[in-house]
C-alpha cells in the first residue's frame, strides 16, 4: 500500500486567505484503480466534474481533430505558477493527451509533462487502462524544465490550450492544467475566472519563446474579454464600507471621519457567480470588449485600453461585470463552460452616477495575472491622498468583500449588540459586588473579528483581550488607532499573540475571563 496525496485549497472563513492542505488517500498501486477511482474522496474534490463535463470534451476533442491532420510528435506540458503549490506543472490525468494520440492514428507519438509525482502514477493508470501506455510518454518535470533537443526532439507547430476548471465547492478549489505540446501540436489548460490567475500569459511567453516555432497554431485559436457596466446596492455594499457604515447609528465606527480608508478591501476583481443575485442588479451598458488574447501570438505582459461604453439607463456605476469566451479553433464557434464564474471591479467609494446615452470613458488594464480599471471622473486629488497617508500613515486593514459587508449590516450588528448588552448584564447579575468596578472584568475574543472588541470595551468597560490570529499586530494597531475616537482609551483591548490552548493566568494578568 501506498499513500497518495492531493493538495486542496480552503478560504479561511474569517480573514479570506486561501491555504493549502495536503490530503492523503491510501491506493493500492497492484489494486482495481477502478474502484479506488470510485471512491467518494476524489468527488469530493470536485475535479470528476470536469472529467464528466461532456459538450467540454466533446468541443475540444473536435477542436483537436481539426486542428492535427496527420501524425507528429506531441508535447503535453503544464504551467508555472506561484500561486500553487510546488510551482506546479499539471498534464493532469492525460485526457487531452489520449484524444492528440487518437487524433493523430498508431503512427503519432505524444510526451506529457507532469512534475507533481502523485498525478504522474494517476496518469499512467489511465494511460494503461486506455491502452495508450505505449503511445504517451510522461516526463516527471516542472514546463521550464524542459529543453528541445534533450526532452523534446524540436521546437512545436501548433499549440492548443484546453479549458482550465475552476470549482468553488465547500470552500475547496481544484486547478487543474493540461498544455500539451509538441513537434508539432501543443495543448494546454490554464485558464481560471479572471483568465490570466493561472499564469497564461507567462506559459504562453516561455512556450513560443522556448518551445514553439514562427505563426504555431492554437487551440483555443482566441480568448476574448467581455465587460458590462452595472448598478447593485448589494456590491456596494460589499467594498464601499466607509459610505455604508454611515448610514449606521449604533455608536460604534470602524472607520472614524478622517480614517475613511482605514479599513477597506483590496483593489482586485473578484469571481462570482452572478446569476443568483441578477434581482440584485441593474444592467446600465450593453456588453463591449475589452480585450482579445490570440494565443498563436507571443502575450505582451501588460497593455492598456480606453474604452467609450454608452450608458443605455440612468443610474450609478457600482461595479464592472466582465467575463471571457473561447474561439476553440479559427473556424469553430465561441463557447463558455459553466466552471468558470464572473469577475466583478467594484468602482471606488459610491460609485459614478451616469444618464441614458452619456457616454463614460473607462481604462481597462492588464497585467500578466490581473485586470484592473478606472474611469476618468474618478480622479482624486493629490492634496486628499497625501492628505490621507498623513492621517493613516501606513495602517491600512484589508477586508474580504463578504466581511466589509457583514461589518456594514445594520441588522448583524443589531444582533451582536442585543448580545453582548445581555452577557454583559448577565455578568453583573453574577457579580454585584462589580457594579463599580466593571474595569475588573475580562473579555477574551478569539476570533478576527475588529467589531467585536470595541463593541464590548464600549459597553462593558471592560478589559478586552483579543487573539485577532489572522491580523496579530496590525490588528493591534488598527484598534489603538481608532479607539479614540470611539472614547475609549487605546490601552483598554490587548492583543495577545497566542493560541487560546496556549494562554495562562500570567497572560491574563491573573485576572480569570468572564466571557468571550
Amino acid at each position: 500500500m501506498s499513500c497518495q496525496r492531493v493538495f486542496q485549497l480552503k478560504l479561511h472563513p474569517l480573514t479570506g486567505n486561501s491555504e493549502w492542505f495536503v490530503i492523503e488517500e491510501d491506493d493500492d498501486d497492484d489494486g482495481n484503480f477502478a474502484q479506488n477511482f470510485r471512491q467518494p474522496f476524489l468527488a469530493t474534490t470536485s475535479y470528476l466534474d470536469m472529467l464528466n463535463d461532456s459538450a467540454r470534451n466533446a468541443a475540444f476533442r473536435q477542436a483537436i481533430e481539426k486542428t492535427i491532420t496527420k501524425p507528429c510528435h506531441v508535447l503535453d506540458i503544464g504551467f508555472l505558477c506561484n500561486a500553487l503549490p510546488l510551482q506546479s506543472c499539471s498534464a493532469g490525468t492525460g485526457l487531452l493527451s489520449m484524444m492528440a494520440a487518437r487524433a493523430m492514428g498508431d503512427e503519432g507519438r505524444v510526451t506529457a509533462c507532469e512534475s507533481y509525482l502523485p498525478m504522474v502514477k494517476l496518469m499512467k493508470k489511465v494511460l494503461r487502462l486506455n491502452g495508450m501506455e505505449k503511445r504517451v510518454k510522461i516526463i516527471n518535470k516542472r514546463s521550464d524544465e524542459l529543453q528541445v533537443g534533450l526532452d523534446i526532439p524540436s521546437r512545436a507547430h501548433v499549440l492548443y490550450k484546453a479549458l482550465l476548471t475552476l470549482y468553488h465547492n465547500r470552500f475547496i478549489i481544484t486547478r487543474k492544467l493540461n498544455l500539451i505540446a509538441g513537434f508539432s501540436k501543443h495543448v494546454s489548460e490554464i485558464l481560471d475566472s479572471e483568465l490570466l490567475g493561472e499564469g497564461l500569459i507567462p506559459t504562453l511567453q516561455h512556450a513560443h519563446d522556448n518551445l514553439l516555432v514562427e505563426n504555431a497554431l492554437t487551440v483555443p485559436y482566441r480568448a476574448t474579454i467581455h465587460g458590462q457596466l452595472v448598478e447593485s446596492k448589494f456590491l456596494w455594499k460589499l467594498h464601499d464600507f466607509h459610505n455604508n457604515e454611515a448610514t449606521l447609528s449604533d455608536g460604534i465606527q470602524l472607520t472614524p471621519p478622517g480614517l475613511g480608508s482605514v479599513l477597506s478591501v483590496k483593489r482586485q476583481q473578484y469571481p462570482m457567480h452572478i446569476d443568483p443575485i441578477q434581482q440584485e442588479i441593474k444592467l446600465l451598458s450593453e456588453p463591449f470588449k475589452i480585450f482579445e488574447f490570440d494565443f498563436w501570438k507571443r502575450p505582451e505582459s501588460y497593455r492598456e485600453t480606453e474604452l467609450s461604453v454608452k450608458a443605455t439607463n440612468d443610474g450609478r456605476v457600482h461595479a464592472v461585470v466582465s467575463w471571457w469566451v473561447l474561439q476553440l479553433d479559427q473556424e469553430g464557434p465561441v463557447g463558455w463552460c459553466d466552471h468558470w464564474k464572473q469577475c466583478v471591479w467594484f468602482v471606488p467609494g459610491s460609485g459614478v452616477s451616469i444618464f441614458k446615452g452619456e457616454e463614460i470613458h473607462l481604462l481597462a488594464t492588464h497585467t500578466e495575472t490581473c485586470f484592473s480599471y478606472s474611469f476618468d471622473t474618478l480622479v482624486v486629488p493629490t492634496t486628499e491622498i497625501l492628505s490621507h497617508r498623513c492621517m493613516t500613515g501606513d495602517l491600512q486593514l484589508v477586508l474580504p468583500p463578504e466581511r466589509a459587508a457583514i461589518y456594514g449590516d445594520k441588522e448583524w450588528r443589531l444582533s451582536m449588540l442585543k448580545a453582548v448588552q445581555s452577557i454583559v448584564s448577565y455578568s453583573f447579575l453574577l457579580r454585584p459586588y462589580d457594579l463599580q468596578r466593571r474595569d475588573s472584568l475580562l473579555c477574551l475574543s478569539v476570533d478576527d473579528s475588529v467589531f467585536l472588541p470595541l463593541l464590548v470595551a464600549k459597553l462593558s468597560e471592560a478589559n478586552v483581550m483579543s487573539l485577532l490570529p489572522g491580523l496579530r499586530e496590525r490588528g493591534l494597531q488598527y484598534l489603538q488607532a481608532i479607539a479614540h475616537a470611539n472614547g475609549l482609551s487605546h490601552k483598554c483591548i490587548e492583543v495577545l499573540e497566542k493560541r487560546v490552548k496556549q494562554l495562562n493566568m500570567h497572560d491574563t494578568h491573573q485576572k480569570k475571563v468572564e466571557f468571550s
